[in-house]
C-alpha cells in the first residue's frame, strides 16, 4: 500500500516531468512503481514505457510490478540498464552501426561480449606483451590488469571523451614516482590493440557498445526517432548511480517525453568507480515541470539517522538530509540506543561474540536471520570460513555475495573444473593431487581432507598423460575402513559417472556441467545438496561457459581460435574449447555480475556480504553488523595502479594533479557516503564489531573507528 504522499505523485496528471529526491529509505521507490501502474491502468501501452535502472538487479520492484497473471495492454514494459538499451539499438541498427563505427565486417552480425568473454580477449593480446616486459614495474594479478584496461575503455566511453586520451590524462595528474608513466602508456597500448582488434572481428564489449550507441546511432535520424516516437513515458530509478554521458542523453530526450519520472537518492553515488556521476544529475532538475521530496524516512528510526549525520560531520561533511531537531532541543537524540558494541583483543574474539550476538537475537528475541547482515570492507575467503562456522555451530543460516569475484577463488567453481579435467582425459590434463583431494572433498558430502587425500594418494594416477581415477575396491581393506564404505560409495558413484562419461560422446562443456550437477552432486551424499551457494556458484559457472561457447564457437561468426591480428579460424574441437575455458579460468578471470546472485537468495538465512554489496543490493535490514569498524579497509580504496576512477571523470579538470589532499578529501567523502546509506538501511541497532588486533596482528585505529569514538564522545552516558 502506498502513503497518501506516495500515491499523490503515482497520481499526478500524465502529461509532467517530476523530478523525486530524498534519502534512502523514503519511499522513492515504490513511489516510481506506483506512478508506473498508474500509467498503464490510465490506458498508456506498454510499450511506450521504458524503466530505466543504473545495474540490472535494480530492477526487481519494477519486475514484480509487472509479473501478474494479466499481460499488460499494449505490449511488454522496457526495464533496462543505459548499458542494455544501447546493447538493443546497436543490434537492432547494426547495419547502420557497423558500417559508422568502421567495423572490418558490418554485412556480418556482431558478437556481444560479456565481462568475461572480453577479459579473455583481452587476455589473448595481452598475455605476449607480458612476456615483453610490459607491466614488470608493478606487482599485480594478471586478471586486474585485464579487468583495469577494460575499465578504462568503460570509463572512455561513459564520460565522454576517445578511449586514446587515457594515458594522457592519468600522467597528467600523477605526481608520483616517474616508473608510473610507463605503465599508463602500456595500457593505453594494450587498450588500443583490443579496440582495433574488436573492430577487425565485430567483438562488441561494453564499452564498444556505449560509444556506438552514443556517438553513431543517437545523433542519427533513424535511430532517434525511434527512441524518441517509441519511448514516451520515462522512469530513471537511482538517477545518482548512472553516468555523465547517460544524463546526457536524458538532457536531450526529455523535452520530447509525454511525461518522465526521475529519481535521485540524497547522499549517494556508490557506483563512482564504475562510472557513475552524481553530480551532473542535477542539470535535469530544470528540465522537469515539478520538483518532489521526500524527506520522512520508513526504514530507519530517528536515532539511526542522528548517528548517521553526526558520522559524517566527524568526517567533514554535511548530510544533504538532517533529522528533525529532537522534541528536547537541549538534549540530542541518544545515538547510543542505535549501536551496540564490544571491544576484544583478538580477531577471533570478534567473529565469536558477533556470531554470539546473532544466535542471541535469532534464539532469544526472534529475529529472522534474513533480517541480519554482516558487513566488512571486504570478505576474504577466510572471514568468510571464520564466520560461517561460528554460525553453524550456534545452528544459524548463513548465506554469503561476493560479485566480480575471479571464478578460480570459488571452491564450489574449482571444485567443477577439476572434475572437468578427470571426465576429459583426451585433454591431456592432469590436474595436482592436491586439487583433485579438494575437489573430492567439496563434492562428496563427509569426506574430510585427511581421508581425500587418503583416496588420491592411492588411487588417483597419470596414464599416458591423462588422468585417470581407480576403483574404491583396489584399496586394500584398512584404508577402505579408514575411509568408510558409506564415503566410499559416494566416491564410487562419482568416479563411476565420470569414467561412464570419458567412454561416451563428449558433450559441450556447459552440457557437461549441468548433467554432472544435476544427476550426482546436487544429489544427497554430495557437497552440493544442502549448499545453496555452492549450487549458485555452478549455475553461473556453467552459465559462464555457455555464454563463452556461444561467443567464441561460432555464434556471430566469431570463432575461438581467432589469433591477435589474424581473421576468424575454423572452430576447435569441443575438448579444445572446453581447455580454452579452464585456461581462462586458471588466468583469473573476474566473474561478470550474474542477476540470480542477487534474487535468488534464501530470505531466512544472515547475510555476509562487503559493504557496497550490500548498498547496491538497496534491501534494508533490521539489525547491521559492521565487522572489524577499526580496520583501515573501510577508508582505503583498492590499488589499482592502470586506472584512476576520479581522474577520469567528467569533474576532474584536465592537466589539475592527484595529490595527497585530493586522496584524503576523496577517501572521506567515500566513507562518509557510505556510513550513511548504511545507518539509512538498517531499522532497528547496528552492532559494531571491534578488534584491537587484525587478522595479521597489527594493531587497529582506522578512521571509521575514530569517528565513532568521536560520536560516543559527544553522546551522554
Amino acid at each position: 500500500m502506498l502513503t497518501a504522499r506516495q500515491s499523490a505523485l503515482a497520481d499526478l496528471p500524465l502529461e509532467r516531468r517530476v523530478f523525486l529526491e530524498g534519502p534512502a529509505g523514503s519511499g522513492k521507490t515504490s513511489a516510481a512503481v506506483g506512478r508506473l501502474q498508474r500509467l498503464l491502468a490510465s490506458g498508456v501501452s506498454g510499450r511506450n514505457v521504458l524503466v530505466i535502472v543504473p545495474q540490472r538487479t535494480l530492477a526487481g520492484p519494477f519486475e514484480a510490478a509487472l509479473a501478474g497473471p494479466e499481460p499488460v495492454a499494449g505490449g511488454e514494459v522496457t526495464v533496462v540498464t543505459f548499458g542494455g538499451l544501447a546493447q538493443r539499438m546497436v543490434d537492432l541498427f547494426w547495419p547502420l552501426a557497423g558500417e559508422a563505427a568502421c567495423f572490418a565486417a558490418p554485412d556480418l552480425a556482431p558478437t556481444f561480449l560479456t565481462l568475461e568473454t572480453a577479459q579473455y580477449y583481452m587476455a589473448r593480446l595481452v598475455r605476449p606483451l607480458l612476456e615483453q616486459g610490459y607491466f614488470e614495474t608493478i606487482t599485480i594479478e594478471r586478471n586486474r590488469i585485464y579487468s583495469q584496461i577494460l575499465d578504462n575503455l568503460n570509463k572512455a566511453a561513459v564520460v565522454g571523451f576517445p578511449h586514446t586520451e587515457m594515458a594522457a590524462r592519468l600522467k597528467a595528474a600523477w605526481i608520483g614516482d616517474k616508473s608510473q608513466l610507463r605503465v599508463y602508456d602500456e595500457a593505453q597500448d594494450c587498450a588500443t590493440r583490443f579496440r582495433e582488434y574488436c573492430l577487425a572481428h565485430n567483438l562488441l564489449d561494453f564499452s564498444l557498445q556505449y560509444e556506438v550507441f552514443v556517438r553513431h546511432l543517437w545523433p542519427r535520424p533513424e535511430c532517434r526517432d525511434y527512441l524518441l516516437s517509441r519511448y514516451t513515458h520515462l522512469i530513471v530509478d537511482n538517477l545518482e548511480e548512472d553516468t555523465a554521458v547517460a544524463h546526457d542523453l536524458l538532457r536531450e530526450w526529455l523535452p520530447a517525453c509525454r511525461s518522465a519520472l526521475l529519481v535521485y537518492d540524497w547522499d549517494a553515488g556508490y557506483r563512482r568507480f564504475l562510472g557513475a556521476d552524481p553530480g551532473s544529475t542535477h542539470t535535469l532538475v530544470d528540465l522537469c515541470s515539478q520538483k518532489v521530496a521526500f524527506e520522512d524516512p520508513f526504514v530507519t528510526s530517528a536515532e539511526l539517522r542522528a548517528l548517521g549525520a553526526q558520522l559524517a560531520r566527524s568526517f567533514g561533511r554535511k548530510p544533504a538530509f538532517l533529522p528533525p531537531e529532537s522534541p528536547k532541543p537541549a538534549s540530542p537524540f541518544d545515538v547510543r540506543s542505535a549501536i551496540s558494541f564490544e571491544y576484544h583483543r583478538y580477531y577471533p574474539q570478534m567473529v565469536e561474540w558477533v556470531a554470539g550476538e546473532i544466535a542471541r537475537l535469532v534464539d532469544e528475541e526472534g529475529v529472522l536471520p534474513g533480517q541480519i547482515a554482516i558487513l566488512s570492507p571486504f570478505l576474504s575467503d577466510a572471514l568468510r570460513f571464520l564466520l560461517t562456522n561460528a554460525l553453524e555451530r550456534r545452528g544459524v543460516p548463513a548465506r554469503s555475495h561476493r560479485p566480480s569475484r575471479a571464478l578460480r577463488d570459488e571452491p564450489a567453481a574449482q571444485c567443477l573444473l577439476t572434475l572437468a579435467a578427470l571426465g576429459h582425459p583426451q585433454w591431456r590434463v592432469c590436474p595436482r593431487g592436491a586439487d583433485v583431494a579438494q575437489a573430492l572433498g567439496f563434492a562428496i558430502a563427509g569426506l574430510d581432507p585427511v581421508r581425500a587425500q587418503l583416496l588420491v594418494v592411492a588411487l588417483y594416477r597419470g596414464h599416458e598423460g591423462a588422468p585417470h581415477l581407480n576403483a574404491f575396491e583396489s584399496l586394500p581393506p584398512d584404508a577402505q575402513e579408514r575411509v568408510t564404505y558409506l564415503l566410499g560409495g559416494r566416491y564410487e558413484r562419482l568416479r563411476g559417472w565420470l569414467a561412464g562419461y570419458a567412454g561416451g560422446e563428449p558433450a559441450e562443456l556447459d552440457h557437461y556441467l549441468s548433467r554432472l550437477f544435476g544427476e550426482v552432486l546436487s544429489q544427497p551424499g554430495f557437497g552440493y545438496h544442502h549448499g545453496f551457494d555452492a549450487g549458485e556458484v555452478a549455475a553461473n559457472l556453467i552459465e559462464s561457459v555457455r555464454k563463452f561457447r556461444w561467443v567464441t564457437a561460432g555464434r556471430g561468426g566469431v570463432r575461438a581460435r581467432s589469433q591477435a591480428g589474424e581473421g576468424p579460424a575454423s572452430g576447435p574441437t569441443l575438448p579444445t574449447l572446453g581447455q580454452e575455458y579452464v585456461q581462462m579460468v586458471d588466468d583469473g578471470v573476474v566473474a561478470a555480475q550474474y542477476v540470480r546472485s542477487w534474487q535468488l537468495q534464501p530470505a531466512d538465512a544472515v547475510l555476509l556480504a562487503p559493504a557496497y554489496t550490500f548498498l547496491m543490493a538497496n534491501r534494508p535490514v533490521d539489525y547491521q553488523f559492521w565487522l572489524d569498524v577499526g580496520s583501515p579497509g573501510w577508508w582505503e580504496r583498492l590499488n589499482q595502479p592502470l586506472t584512476q576512477p576520479y581522474v577520469l571523470s567528467r569533474a576532474w579538470p584536465p592537466g589539475a594533479l592527484w595529490g595527497d589532499r585530493q586522496e584524503f578529501d576523496a577517501r572521506q567523502e567515500a566513507l562518509c557516503s557510505l556510513v550513511l546509506g548504511l545507518t539509512r538501511r538498517c531499522r532497528r541497532k547496528i552492532y559494531l564489531a571491534l578488534s584491537e588486533l587484525s587478522q595479521d596482528g597489527s594493531e587497529q585505529q582506522g578512521p571509521l573507528l575514530r569517528a565513532i569514538q568521536q560520536v560516543l564522545r559527544r553522546a551522554p552516558e
